[in-house]
């Protein structure tokens, strides 16, 4: 079972969140659904850092209907006054549908659909949803996986050894390098390489990389008695040095630093 605060740098500083299953004819596009709701008080703001997972999020709001790219570095968003958003962590087989090149989305994010579109049609019922009382979160996620399913429509065998590749670099007992990955989907390093860009935009070594430094933030964050070589070793980085230039490298700070930023 995927921690549920695996990817957030800071779990303890977040407004209420949720993490809801995908129903159950959506599990093939999506994930899970995940809904932030948040009431600033004025003049204060709410920082949320995050290591997001290396997949596209399709995300509604108040505002708009975004696409977000795979990330490469810790992203931010600083939540102020009273909101919500609903989103979609997206398995491959969701991908081709809403992107046709996942590569140019990486660290960025694209407002989608206009006002007579079926996206349009989406916005207005998920935030219908979102103020509609009791069972807001389950009504809305309903509303967006029916639209999702019907966007997508039927997943063939591409799209499903797409999200097999997902499972291999991102599940549990996830592979540890590119050749142990292409070995268990039976394909070449190359077909793999392809196939992760085309279906994410990023590398599969870069996948694996994201997957183990989220691993390490959950465990340098929730085993405060576990010294850092003991974590690095156990999560396949070469020694202590390594593991702190992974953090360096994207998080800004070493996991010294972090483990003692994030008990506070």
């Amino acid at each position: 079972m995927v921690n549920p605060t695996r990817g957030v740098l800071y779990p303890a500083r977040l407004p209420e969140f949720h993490r809801l299953p995908a129903p159950a004819a959506v599990t093939e596009l999506v994930a899970w659904f995940w809904i932030p709701e948040w009431d600033i008080e004025p003049g204060r703001s709410s920082r949320q850092e995050i290591v997001a997972y290396p997949a596209l999020n399709l995300v509604v709001d108040a505002d708009a209907v975004m696409l977000s790219g795979a990330t490469t570095r810790v992203s931010h968003r600083d939540l102020r006054g009273r909101g919500w958003a609903v989103g979609a962590l997206l398995r491959p087989a969701a991908v081709a549908a809403l992107v046709d090149d996942p590569t140019a989305l990486v660290d960025g994010e694209r407002v989608l659909g206009g006002p007579t579109t079926d996206v349009a049609e989406l916005h207005s019922a998920v935030v219908a949803a979102m103020g509609s009382g009791d069972g807001h979160r389950e009504q809305a996620v309903a509303i967006f996986a029916r639209w999702l399913g019907e966007r997508v429509g039927p997943v063939g065998d591409p799209a499903r050894q797409a999200n097999a590749l997902m499972d291999v670099l991102m599940g549990d007992d996830a592979a540890l390098t590119p050749e142990e990955a292409a070995t268990r989907l039976a394909v070449s390093v190359r077909t793999l390489q392809r196939m992760t860009h085309r279906h994410v935009g990023l590398s599969p070594a870069a996948m694996i990389r994201r997957r183990r430094l989220q691993e390490a933030a959950v465990c340098v964050r929730e085993q405060p008695d576990t010294d850092l070589a003991s974590i690095a070793a156990d999560l396949g980085y070469a020694d202590h040095a390594h593991l702190t230039r992974d953090f360096q490298a994207v998080l800004g700070l070493a996991p010294r630093a972090y483990r003692s930023e994030s008990s506070r």
